[in-house]
């Protein structure tokens, strides 16, 4: 029920760009991206709700998109003008319980594997 499944992610010289995709059970909840880089806590990145308003950390605002598309239960992230700073392992999440804007990791209950993505200089 709560499995996610991700892919997309790699390696790219800094300004190019990567999409990242996440399969997932419904749509019915808001959803996020968030990432972790060695050493570092893990962060909010980005999220869609249901409703289709969207949400950015500063550091990518301007650069990466979050789309959904509820009819195939997936949420997208495209990512323009990647830094070597966004290098990380990317997770999908999803909530079970907020159809509005979150951005605590605890907001989320089921999250994947996450995937990585690295930007070299």
């Amino acid at each position: 029920q709560g499995q996610l499944v991700e892919s997309g992610g790699g390696l790219v010289q800094a300004g190019g760009s990567l999409r990242l995709s996440c399969k997932t059970s419904t749509s019915d909840y808001t959803m996020a991206w968030f990432r972790q880089a060695p050493g570092k806590e893990r962060e909010f990145v980005s999220a869609i709700s249901p409703g289709g308003v969207t949400a950015y950390s500063d550091s990518v605002k301007g650069r990466f998109t979050i789309s959904s598309d509820s009819a195939k239960d997936t949420v997208d992230l495209q990512m323009n003008s990647l830094k070597p700073e966004d290098t990380a392992l990317y997770y999908c999440t999803r909530s079970a319980r907020y159809i509005s804007i979150v951005r605590r990791t605890n907001d989320y209950d089921y999250w994947g594997q996450g995937t990585q993505v690295t930007v070299s200089s």
